[in-house]
C-alpha cells in the first residue's frame, strides 16, 4: 500500500528541476565561502597561522569569567599563543616565528603541513623576553627534544639575555639551539627566495629589545608586529609600511580601552583594534585588507566567533588571524 504524506506539497517536473538547480548553486556557493586559504597540498611557499592568542593563551590561568568560559567549557574554542611559520617548499625548510608555551601543540599543527623529517626545522625567530614568545625554547632541552642546534635568530640584548640566565643559558651550552645574531634593519637570506629584516618597535623592554619582522618571499611579502606600545611612538609610518607589503599581521592586544576592569590600561600598553582601524580609515579597501589582527588578549571579542567586534572588523574592510589560516607567499 502507498501512503502519501499529505503534508507534502506536490509541484510539477519543471519546479523541481528549478529547485534542484537552486540547490547546487547554493551548494556550490557553501562550499566556495567555507573554503580554507590552501588546500592541504604543499607547493607554494606559504605563511601558516599556528596561534593567535596573547603571551597566556585563551582561556587564561584563573579566568572564570564569562569571557574565559566557552574556552573552559569547549577544548576546541581554545586558542594558542600567537607564532606564525613560513615554509619553504623547495628547499624543504620550514621556520617558526614565536617560541610559545604553546610550542608542543603548534609544532605538531605544522607537522601536519610540512612533516618532518622532510621538512627541517631551519629557525626560530624571536620577537622579545616575553613569556609568550620565547619560554617556548624550553621543550628543545635535554629534558624533552634534545634538539641539536636548532638556529635560534635573536637582536643582541635577547642574545645575551638566553646566554647569560638559566635555564636558557644551558640550551646553548649543550648545542641545544644555536644563537644566530640579528642586525636592525638587516636582511637575513635563508636561501634563495626568503629573507627576513628585523626592525625595533617601542614596547616594554624589560630584558630585551623587541622587534617585529619583515618577511619577503618570491612573491609576497608580511609584516609581523605582535606586540608594540603606540603606533604613534614608532619612527615609522604605519600605513607606509603596510602599502609595501601584502600582509600586515598588527597587534591587537586590545579591543577598546576600558577592556581591562578596575585597571589602568597605560600599564600594558598597546593599540587598541579600534585605535589602529580609525588610523587606517583612509586607506583604500585593498589596503585595509592587508590587515591581519592578531595576539588577542582573552578579554578581546575578537575571539569570539560571530561577534559584534569580528562584524566591525570586517565592515570596515581589515581582517583577524585565524589558528590554521594558511597563505601564500
Amino acid at each position: 500500500m502507498i501512503v502519501i504524506n499529505p503534508y507534502l506539497k506536490v509541484v510539477s517536473r519543471k519546479q523541481a528541476v528549478k529547485f534542484s538547480v537552486v540547490f547546487r548553486i547554493l551548494f556550490l556557493i557553501t562550499l566556495i565561502h567555507f573554503a580554507p586559504v590552501k588546500s592541504e597540498t604543499l607547493g607554494d611557499y606559504e605563511v601558516v597561522v599556528l596561534g593567535v592568542a596573547q603571551d597566556a593563551g585563551y582561556p587564561q590561568i584563573n579566568c572564570y569569567r564569562p569571557h574565559c568560559a566557552d574556552g573552559w567549557r569547549e577544548p576546541s574554542k581554545m586558542k594558542l599563543a600567537t607564532s606564525i611559520a613560513v615554509i619553504d617548499p623547495i628547499e624543504k625548510k620550514k621556520y617558526v616565528f614565536e617560541a610559545t608555551p604553546d610550542i608542543k601543540s603548534q609544532f605538531y599543527r605544522l607537522h601536519q603541513i610540512a612533516p618532518d623529517p622532510e621538512y627541517r626545522l631551519a629557525g626560530i625567530f624571536l620577537t622579545h623576553a616575553h613569556i609568550g614568545h620565547y619560554t617556548g625554547l624550553m621543550h628543545l632541552g635535554r629534558e624533552a627534544m634534545g634538539a641539536n642546534q636548532i638556529p635560534v635568530f635573536v637582536m643582541p640584548k635577547m642574545a645575551k639575555f638566553l646566554s647569560t640566565n638559566g635555564p636558557w643559558s644551558q640550551l646553548v651550552q649543550l648545542k641545544n639551539i644555536k644563537l644566530s645574531r640579528l642586525s636592525n634593519g638587516e636582511v637575513t637570506k635563508l636561501g634563495s627566495n626568503l629573507k627576513v629584516t628585523p626592525f625595533t618597535v617601542p614596547h616594554r623592554d624589560e630584558y630585551s629589545e623587541t622587534v617585529g619582522f619583515k618577511v619577503v618571499g618570491p612573491n609576497k611579502s608580511l609584516l609581523f608586529i605582535p606586540d608594540i606600545d603606540k603606533w604613534q611612538k614608532w619612527e615609522k609610518d604605519l600605513a607606509s609600511e603596510i602599502k609595501k607589503v601584502d600582509y600586515a599581521f598588527l597587534d591587537a592586544t586590545f579591543f577598546q580601552n576600558g577592556e581591562l576592569p578596575n585597571r589602568d590600561m597605560s600599564e600594558v600598553p598597546h593599540p587598541f583594534v579600534e585605535e589602529t582601524m580609525a588610523l587606517l580609515d583612509s586607506l583604500s579597501a585593498r589596503e585595509k585588507s592587508k590587515v591581519i589582527f592578531i595576539h588577542f588578549n582573552h578579554t578581546n571579542p575578537l575571539l569570539k566567533s560571530g561577534s559584534r567586534a569580528q562584524e566591525k572588523v570586517i565592515l570596515k574592510g581589515f581582517r583577524y588571524a585565524e589558528e590554521g589560516m594558511r597563505l601564500p607567499l
